[in-house]
């Protein structure tokens, strides 16, 4: 693994003023596939229970910069918490925090702008959204200290991003029904299987610095556990769609999502890092594929 980073210092990064790249790398912005990971729940529920296109489509506006200025507020406070561990860990230890580029009161002052405007986002939508958003807080002030303190920091991570459907729910229905329940844990198992694949790229460096996580706690049985989060995660999705009067349609095209689900899991390597990364990428697909589906059984 020596040398492997997944920090991206060139294209559309390179061409902005240099005193801005810090903030850039702190944020992920160079890294736009966490910010599509969390938008995609919130997604899924705007799609299952807006009322018109225009209605979806001002939600998925809001739910995409919201997703944008929380996921790197999210990325703020992970480095906030992990510096030193950062510092400690080949892919990294190039982050500005961990490598010195930008001091913990730059961060923290960053940390408030990012905040505001996801407050601004919030007053936007309905008391019930509001009060999912605030609670939402908890879970990512939390999510840094979990790998500390669990083998489980997926399933945190899952309870954190899988929030988002049910903000988008809240958001788009005006209230939370029984499907959300579903939903919720369709998407939450969808989070912890790609998370653990993404762990694998630091579970040699991890366990030198004792940091806890599924890729760790599964190791070579990594295979079998997807098979079991991937395959909850389609089954769940399938009965929060079977609440609403979609066309079958709809169901058949879930094959596409469950058909890159299990693609990640016959590629697994856990070995190499690089992979790894590519199949976590891949989700994003698998993410877009599930809405597509829920928009063919509207139509």
């Amino acid at each position: 693994m020596s040398g492997f980073t997944d920090i991206r210092r060139g294209g559309w990064v390179a061409k902005l003023p240099e005193q801005y790249h810090p903030y850039i790398l702190l944020a992920r912005l160079d890294r736009p596939i966490g910010a599509w990971l969390l938008f995609l729940p919130g997604l899924w529920a705007i799609c299952l229970t807006a009322r018109g296109f225009w209605n979806g489509l001002g939600f998925a506006i809001l739910f995409a910069v919201g997703a944008v200025v929380m996921r790197g507020a999210g990325c703020v406070v992970n480095d906030l918490w992990d510096q030193k561990m950062d510092a400690q860990v080949e892919r990294t230890r190039g982050r500005p925090l961990a490598a010195g580029i930008l001091t913990r009161f730059q961060a923290f002052m960053f940390l408030a702008i990012l905040c505001a405007i996801g407050l601004v986002i919030l007053l936007l939508l309905n008391n019930t959204a509001k009060l999912l958003g605030v609670a939402s807080l908890v879970l990512v002030a939390l999510y840094p200290a979990a790998k500390r303190i669990t083998w489980w920091p997926q399933a945190v991570l899952g309870l954190t991003f899988g929030w988002g459907a049910l903000l988008g729910y809240a958001a788009a229905r005006g209230h939370l029904t029984w499907p959300v329940v579903p939903l919720y844990l369709g998407a939450f198992f969808w989070i912890v299987g790609y998370d653990t694949i993404y762990a694998h790229q630091d579970r040699e460096d991890d366990a030198m610095i004792g940091v806890k996580s599924t890729a760790r706690l599964f190791g070579r049985r990594t295979r079998e556990a997807l098979c079991i989060c991937y395959g909850l995660a389609f089954l769940l999705l399938l009965v929060a769609m079977s609440a609403f009067s979609l066309h079958r349609w709809g169901y058949w095209m879930m094959l596409l999502p469950a058909a890159l689900m299990a693609w990640q899991i016959i590629r697994l390597d856990i070995d190499n890092p690089a992979r790894c990364l590519a199949l976590f990428k891949l989700n994003r697909e698998v993410g877009l594929a599930v809405a597509l589906a829920i928009l063919i059984g509207w139509a």
